[in-house]
């Protein structure tokens, strides 16, 4: 199972922000809450539909698109 058939974006669901496909948990709530220190377990008692490997789809989403990217640093 690739990240592409986990990910969904449609610009009808969540205004076309990365989704897990069928549901509309974006991409970013996963990681807004493991960045926050939750568990895949606490994500999955929150979100029952998400498997492991929907948690961790996003993550290699994000690393992805982080790896695909032209970022600047900003100095703040």
């Amino acid at each position: 199972m690739s990240i592409a058939d986990q990910i969904e974006i449609n610009p009808r669901v969540c205004n076309g922000k990365p989704v897990i496909e069928g549901t509309r948990i974006p991409v970013s709530v996963i990681v807004d809450m493991l960045s926050s220190g939750d568990t895949m377990d606490r994500i999955q008692k929150k979100f029952p539909e998400l498997s492991q490997r929907h948690i961790i789809a996003a993550l290699h989403y994000c690393h992805f698109m982080l790896d695909n990217a032209d970022i600047e640093a900003v100095a703040v």
